[in-house]
């Protein structure tokens, strides 16, 4: 049975910094995407981050380019999101994620999400 646990979120002031961990099980992901989504109130899923297996590379939304690093490992069930200069905008429930193309995926494809973590920032 595949499960994806998150930890790591919480309520941070702006300009902080968050962890949060994603840890894979029931099978290998390795040569899939595995990435980070989150979800505003009022607001539809949208991708944050993702390592990118099939095109060799990173993708991150436009708005968290330059704060927001996702590190892979555990050979390749495990990703970290590191978030810093947190804003306010970036309070959303985040979700981990995987698939075998996360870039052109729906969120009505993906089989598998963890539980979600809370991020707050306040202003």
């Amino acid at each position: 049975q595949v499960q994806l646990v998150e930890s790591g979120g919480g309520l941070v002031h702006s300009g902080d910094s968050l962890t949060l961990s994603c840890v894979a099980s029931g099978r290998t992901f390795q040569y899939f995407d595995m990435g980070w989504y989150r979800q505003a109130p009022g607001k539809q899923r949208e991708l944050v981050a993702a390592d990118s297996r099939r095109r060799n590379f990173t993708y991150y939304l436009d708005s968290v380019k330059g704060r927001f690093t996702l590190s892979r490992y555990n050979a390749g069930n495990s990703v970290d999101l590191q978030m810093d200069n947190l804003k306010p905008e970036d309070t959303a429930v985040y979700y981990c994620a995987v698939h075998v193309d996360l870039l052109n995926a729906k969120v009505s494809d993906l089989d598998y999400w963890g539980q979600g973590t809370q991020v707050t920032v306040s202003a």
